[in-house]
């Protein structure tokens, strides 16, 4: 890979745009075998040269900081973007021969190796899973991407029989050049819709995860979403398709009746996984990304008791459905990583006796309809609002006038506590499940299911 990098940004003026986790994991991969190539580092946070001190002896590098960050991408060669800047709404659009990324250059050198799975939801549990059960057979995995692992840190762990499980978010599939040799598409809602410029283009840039695939690659995709099956026309190539379902039997792949979840290669059945095997994943969605992992480590070679072993063993990840404790006889529940409507629909619909949950937050103009319909004809008696997502949620449930329910709206989560607190039954559930983005009050999802944790502990 090192080789790869080295002919991407040798001779070239070369920019590092955006300075987080990967922008740093970047930074210190080129100056550990390029120490005296020209950089540049441009974001727009002005303080991050008192923020990091590692870098105030490199003689070789420039600053590019603050609101104006943006303005002359097109005065250099190569720009290694990192996820989440969007440059869809500058006013001269940057060429895409300049744009880079560490899930560009890591999947140039290692896609042949690589399981990569996206989705709109699901991806870091799925993900997860899937590295879960290969260890179970070997050591010799690395998980990397949106569930917090840059890339380039894990190089060093990788030889040519390493398997590596890629989450893909859709900000790390944008300028790709090779998709992965699995490559796994587990759903797609409107998300990130402040990112793009349309639902279409987030589509779109999901696809990527099979768009530069090959014969012999394989796709995995679910059978049951409507927005992938018709789009799956337009990326048909000659790579081995596997889908999985609830409802339909595929020629390859996985589906699910009463009793077990079958796999099915070349129209061959086997019965896999018992529907009453122990597991910790719940829910419908979980029974989806259950069928993903097991196509992708069946085709991986990975032995059978290997697999019903990762999955009997794999708990969770943290929130997602994650259970906080029993705190003055009630149940917290932390679905912090609920960001769309569909994912607290899912999230109601699996965990039993909810009495309280807190919704809203960053307000990025999803549709919140059907979540209203949904809640106001559920048995959750106290829903909790909070941010500008929060008011357009309570004003389209409130049309629905279900009297048995009690509406309350909270600048932040201490308020809502009192709220709990006050009006929640004994032995009942409170469940954080936004529907929405966290940035308007907190850092990101992990840090607002931090403190609903903390805060539920402190009861």
């Amino acid at each position: 890979m090192i080789e790869i990098l080295k002919n991407k940004i040798e001779n070239k003026n070369v920019v590092i745009l955006g300075f987080g986790r990967e922008g740093q994991s970047t930074y210190k991969l080129i100056r550990k075998y390029f120490p005296e190539i020209p950089l540049t580092i441009a974001d727009k946070n002005e303080n991050i040269i008192k923020e990091k001190n590692y870098h105030y002896n490199d003689k070789n590098l420039k600053f590019v900081l603050g609101k104006k960050y943006l303005k002359k991408l097109n005065d250099y060669d190569v720009i290694l973007k990192t996820p989440g800047i969007s440059l869809n709404h500058l006013n001269k659009p940057v060429a895409k021969k300049r744009l880079t990324s560490q899930s560009d250059i890591f999947l140039q050198a290692y896609s042949q190796q690589t399981i990569g799975i996206t989705g709109t939801k699901g991806k870091s549990t799925t993900a997860s899973l899937v590295h879960q059960i290969i260890k179970c057979h070997t050591d010799n995995t690395v998980l990397v991407g949106n569930i917090g692992i840059a890339p380039f840190d894990s190089i060093n762990q990788i030889d040519k029989n390493t398997k590596i499980i890629f989450e893909l978010s859709s900000h790390q599939l944008e300028h790709i050049r090779k998709s992965p040799h699995t490559g796994v598409l587990l759903n797609i809602f409107p998300e990130h819709l402040d990112h793009y410029n349309s639902f279409n283009d987030y589509k779109d840039t999901k696809f990527l995860i099979t768009k530069y695939q090959v014969k012999n690659d394989y796709f995995i995709y679910n059978a049951d979403d409507e927005t992938i099956i018709k789009a799956l026309d337009k990326y048909s190539s000659k790579k081995k398709n596997y889908s999985f379902s609830l409802i339909k039997t595929p020629n390859n792949g996985c589906f699910a009746d009463e009793k077990s979840i079958h796999f099915v290669k070349d129209n061959e059945s086997q019965e896999f996984f018992s529907v009453t095997a122990p597991r910790f994943l719940k829910g419908e969605h979980n029974f989806k990304n259950i069928m993903a992992a097991i196509i992708c480590c069946k085709i991986s070679g990975i032995p059978d008791d290997a697999i019903l072993e990762g999955i009997r063993k794999f708990r969770g990840l943290q929130h997602r459905l994650e259970y906080v404790g029993n705190f003055k006889n009630i149940h917290f529940y932390n679905d912090s990583i609920a960001t769309i409507p569909e994912a607290t629909i899912e999230a109601a619909r699996t965990i039993k006796n909810i009495d309280t949950i807190i919704l809203g937050g960053y307000d990025r103009g999803l549709d919140y309809k059907y979540l209203a319909e949904f809640l106001a004809g559920s048995s959750i008696r106290n829903l909790i609002f909070i941010g500008k997502a929060g008011e357009r949620m309570k004003e389209l449930i409130m049309n629905h006038n279900n009297n048995d329910q009690k509406y309350f709206s909270v600048e932040n989560f201490n308020d809502a506590f009192k709220i709990i607190k006050n009006n929640t039954k004994t032995g009942k559930v409170c469940l954080l499940s936004p529907a929405a983005a966290s940035y308007d009050i907190f850092r990101d999802f992990i840090e607002r299911g931090e403190v609903y944790k903390k805060l539920a502990r402190s009861m």
